[in-house]
């Protein structure tokens, strides 16, 4: 099929048109990506300015006094609770081990069972769990004061989370990335 050259002729101003338009979008297209990544470069100083040491200072000024606390209470009881009762199972444990060591020593003297004296016992295995506590004791920090407990550190904790997750989404959206901008060959006008 032949054209006529009216028509070639407007096919070739159309084509040039089209060249033009594509050469100019490129163009466009480069200005905005090169706006994209400056956006995100102001994005990044802000968020390096602005953002971490707001989010530092209110977790030094909020979450931080409870976290300091929460590791306090923490070694309050192992301190007062932990260490003693294991302080006493261990002394309750040598003290019987020392006076099954005693009945061992007499019955290899010969001076057999005999009469048990429970008394005698009790205040041997008393002696003995009191030497092993003392050996063992811990001393106990100065209470501190009540305050927030932990259900308020876990929400303040992933209160600064889902803010730096927002930060990161925007982070993630704003920045500029080179090949979603560009095309393969900017230069080339598509065919008509």
């Amino acid at each position: 099929m032949s054209l006529s050259r009216k028509r070639k002729k407007e096919l070739r101003k159309l084509q040039e048109q089209a060249s033009t338009l594509w050469e100019s979008q490129q163009v466009l297209l480069g200005q905005a990506g090169h706006v994209a990544r400056e956006a995100g470069r102001q994005l990044g100083h802000y968020n390096r300015e602005q953002v971490v040491p707001t989010v530092q200072h209110t977790y030094e000024k909020y979450a931080a006094p409870y976290v300091n606390q929460g590791l306090q209470t923490s070694a309050r009881v192992y301190n007062q609770r932990v260490a003693p009762a294991v302080g006493a199972l261990i002394g309750s444990a040598l003290s019987v081990w020392d006076a099954a060591n005693e009945k061992r020593e007499a019955l290899a003297a010969g001076r057999g069972f005999g009469s048990i004296d429970i008394a005698k016992l009790q205040k041997a295995a008393d002696k003995y769990g009191k030497n092993a506590a003392k050996k063992l004791a811990v001393s106990a920090p100065a209470p501190a004061k009540k305050g927030i407990g932990a259900g308020g550190v876990i929400a303040i904790i992933l209160g600064v989370a889902a803010a730096a997750g927002v930060l990161y989404a925007a982070w993630q959206t704003l920045r500029a990335d080179d090949e979603l901008w560009v095309a393969d060959d900017p230069l080339r006008a598509p065919d008509a």
